[in-house]
């Protein structure tokens, strides 16, 4: 069963508050970018207004703008259902992850201050440490936190908010296997590939380390996702 904090929210008036609306637009999209909730599963509006202690007014703004912004879909005769992605569809994110990202680690190679330098650093040195042991979920953290911290360090706001529009964490929810070995073999050596180009500020090498780190990513995602038969978007149509 999956629960959340309720935030607190009293929703007694009768239109939905613009703050209420973004609160709860916000907890509900960390939710499904958390994991928590498989690909495709139904979301009932009476479930959520509960989850979050809202009214079915606030809920449904927030359904239509989640709809939007491609983290659910909104069928007739199927409802809100929470988005699941064909190999075509993973395959295009990814690829758009790619360029976004690249081009995000070569502004940081240029911008990075010595504070993010130093934040890198340490988050690097963890991962390190989590391998040598085989820590998979501390390897994990430290990678999402190394790739948040490459993004802040490039202090170019277009390219970010461009990066957090992407769905990848929900593309990864739906296509990591989990019973692969964690970190990927080359993993840890293409991020400290990505921190020396940084720290040595060459974005060329930056652009270039975190292309292959990501591409290689996308790769193995994939095929192992051709391999399972994940279905192609032919097949998601003909539903």
């Amino acid at each position: 069963m999956i629960t959340v904090d309720s935030h607190g929210f009293d929703d007694a008036d009768a239109g939905p508050s613009p703050t209420r609306q973004s609160q709860t637009c916000e907890g509900l999209r960390s939710l499904l970018l958390s994991g928590s909730i498989e690909p495709g599963t139904r979301l009932t509006e009476a479930d959520l207004t509960r989850m979050f202690d809202v009214s079915r007014s606030t809920m449904r703004a927030v359904l239509v703008q989640l709809t939007q912004e491609g983290y659910v879909t909104s069928e007739v005769n199927r409802g809100v259902r929470t988005r699941s992605f064909s190999v075509e569809e993973a395959a295009d994110i990814l690829e758009a992850r790619e360029t976004l990202e690249s081009a995000l680690a070569g502004k940081a190679a240029e911008r990075a201050t010595d504070e993010d330098v130093q934040a890198l650093r340490g988050t690097l040195e963890t991962m390190e440490d989590c391998a040598s042991r085989e820590d998979e979920a501390g390897y994990s953290r430290g990678n999402r936190r190394f790739h948040q911290q490459v993004k802040e360090a490039a202090h170019q706001h277009t390219l970010a908010r461009a990066y957090d529009t992407l769905l990848y964490p929900l593309v990864m929810r739906q296509y990591r296997d989990l019973s692969a070995p964690h970190p990927r073999t080359g993993s840890l050596a293409e991020h400290q590939a990505v921190f020396l180009a940084i720290v040595t500020r060459n974005p060329q090498a930056a652009i270039a380390a975190m292309r292959h780190h990501v591409a290689a990513a996308r790769q193995a995602l994939l095929l192992q996702a051709r391999r399972e038969g994940a279905p192609s978007a032919a097949d998601a149509s003909s539903r």
